[in-house]
Protein backbone atom coordinates (compact mmCIF):
# COMPACT_ATOMS: atom_id res chain seq x y z
CA UNK A 1 0.00 0.00 0.00
CA UNK A 2 1.30 3.65 -0.84
CA UNK A 3 0.33 4.93 2.70
CA UNK A 4 2.83 2.06 4.22
CA UNK A 5 6.14 3.12 3.08
CA UNK A 6 4.96 6.83 3.54
CA UNK A 7 4.28 6.64 7.11
CA UNK A 8 7.14 4.11 7.94
CA UNK A 9 9.11 6.77 6.71
CA UNK A 10 8.09 9.77 8.07
CA UNK A 11 6.51 8.08 11.59
CA UNK A 12 9.10 6.22 12.63
CA UNK A 13 12.11 9.23 13.45
CA UNK A 14 11.22 8.10 17.32
CA UNK A 15 13.61 10.31 19.67
CA UNK A 16 15.32 12.55 17.14
CA UNK A 17 14.39 15.85 15.89
CA UNK A 18 14.70 17.42 12.21
CA UNK A 19 17.27 19.98 11.76
CA UNK A 20 14.87 22.72 10.09
CA UNK A 21 17.80 25.77 10.64
CA UNK A 22 19.73 25.19 7.48
CA UNK A 23 16.39 26.29 5.39
CA UNK A 24 15.25 29.86 5.47
CA UNK A 25 11.59 31.10 3.94
CA UNK A 26 9.33 28.93 2.64
CA UNK A 27 11.86 26.10 2.63
CA UNK A 28 11.96 26.42 6.47
CA UNK A 29 8.33 26.24 6.55
CA UNK A 30 8.61 22.89 4.30
CA UNK A 31 11.19 21.41 6.67
CA UNK A 32 9.33 22.56 9.89
CA UNK A 33 5.84 20.31 8.52
CA UNK A 34 8.46 17.33 8.56
CA UNK A 35 9.52 18.63 11.85
CA UNK A 36 6.16 18.95 13.03
CA UNK A 37 4.89 15.37 12.01
CA UNK A 38 8.09 13.75 13.58
CA UNK A 39 7.35 15.35 16.51
CA UNK A 40 3.56 14.44 16.79
CA UNK A 41 4.47 10.54 15.32
CA UNK A 42 7.26 10.82 18.77
CA UNK A 43 4.86 11.37 21.23
CA UNK A 44 2.32 8.76 19.52
CA UNK A 45 -0.45 11.45 18.73
CA UNK A 46 -2.55 10.23 15.74
CA UNK A 47 -5.27 12.60 16.20
CA UNK A 48 -2.77 15.42 15.55
CA UNK A 49 -0.99 13.81 12.72
CA UNK A 50 -4.35 13.31 10.48
CA UNK A 51 -5.71 16.83 11.62
CA UNK A 52 -2.21 18.75 10.99
CA UNK A 53 -0.15 16.88 8.92
CA UNK A 54 -1.29 15.07 6.41
CA UNK A 55 -2.61 16.51 3.11
CA UNK A 56 -6.35 15.94 2.40
CA UNK A 57 -5.88 13.29 -0.46
CA UNK A 58 -3.74 11.38 2.49
CA UNK A 59 -6.38 11.97 5.05
CA UNK A 60 -9.29 10.81 2.71
CA UNK A 61 -7.49 7.80 1.48
CA UNK A 62 -6.97 6.50 5.39
CA UNK A 63 -10.39 7.72 6.47
CA UNK A 64 -11.75 5.16 4.13
CA UNK A 65 -9.60 2.18 5.53
CA UNK A 66 -11.31 0.65 8.82
CA UNK A 67 -11.19 2.83 11.89
CA UNK A 68 -10.29 5.74 9.85
CA UNK A 69 -7.12 7.60 9.79
CA UNK A 70 -6.41 7.51 13.45
CA UNK A 71 -6.59 3.93 13.82
CA UNK A 72 -4.60 3.63 10.84
CA UNK A 73 -1.41 5.39 11.90
CA UNK A 74 -2.34 4.25 15.33
CA UNK A 75 -1.60 0.67 13.50
CA UNK A 76 1.81 2.26 12.10
CA UNK A 77 2.92 3.94 14.89
CA UNK A 78 2.52 0.48 16.87
CA UNK A 79 5.06 -1.57 14.14
CA UNK A 80 8.04 1.20 13.01
CA UNK A 81 11.30 0.57 14.88
CA UNK A 82 13.30 3.76 16.03
CA UNK A 83 15.29 5.20 13.23
CA UNK A 84 16.39 8.48 12.07
CA UNK A 85 15.05 10.92 9.86
CA UNK A 86 17.61 13.66 8.15
CA UNK A 87 16.11 16.84 5.40
CA UNK A 88 19.11 17.03 2.69
CA UNK A 89 17.31 19.28 0.28
CA UNK A 90 13.85 21.00 0.14
CA UNK A 91 12.46 22.60 -3.44
CA UNK A 92 9.53 24.64 -3.82
CA UNK A 93 7.63 24.88 -6.93
CA UNK A 94 7.10 28.03 -8.05
CA UNK A 95 4.20 29.82 -6.98
CA UNK A 96 0.86 28.84 -8.74
CA UNK A 97 -2.51 27.53 -8.11
CA UNK A 98 -1.53 24.92 -5.98
CA UNK A 99 1.59 25.30 -3.92
CA UNK A 100 3.90 21.93 -4.20
CA UNK A 101 7.43 21.09 -2.28
CA UNK A 102 9.48 18.28 -2.29
CA UNK A 103 12.12 17.54 0.04
CA UNK A 104 14.67 14.78 -0.09
CA UNK A 105 15.00 12.93 2.93
CA UNK A 106 17.38 10.22 4.11
CA UNK A 107 15.93 7.30 7.36
CA UNK A 108 18.35 5.04 8.49
CA UNK A 109 16.49 1.63 9.16
CA UNK A 110 18.53 -1.48 10.84
CA UNK A 111 21.67 0.28 9.60
CA UNK A 112 20.32 0.75 6.46
CA UNK A 113 20.22 3.98 4.57
CA UNK A 114 17.50 4.83 2.72
CA UNK A 115 16.69 8.12 0.29
CA UNK A 116 13.01 9.33 -0.15
CA UNK A 117 11.47 12.24 -1.86
CA UNK A 118 8.57 13.58 0.30
CA UNK A 119 6.08 15.78 -1.59
CA UNK A 120 4.05 18.21 0.34
CA UNK A 121 1.20 20.52 -0.62
CA UNK A 122 0.22 24.09 0.81
CA UNK A 123 -3.47 23.36 2.19
CA UNK A 124 -5.33 26.20 4.46
CA UNK A 125 -1.59 28.28 4.54
CA UNK A 126 -0.02 25.29 6.17
CA UNK A 127 2.52 22.36 4.23
CA UNK A 128 1.00 18.98 4.50
CA UNK A 129 2.37 15.63 3.68
CA UNK A 130 0.87 14.28 0.84
CA UNK A 131 3.20 11.70 -0.93
CA UNK A 132 6.17 9.49 -0.88
CA UNK A 133 8.93 8.79 -4.08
Amino acid sequence: MFYGPLLAVLLAACGSSVATTSFKGEEHEVAQAISDLQTNASAGNEQKLCAEDLAATVLGALDRAPGGCNRAIKNQLAEIDSFEVSIHGVHVAPRGAHPTATASVKSIKAGKSRASTVTLVKEGGRWKVSGLQ
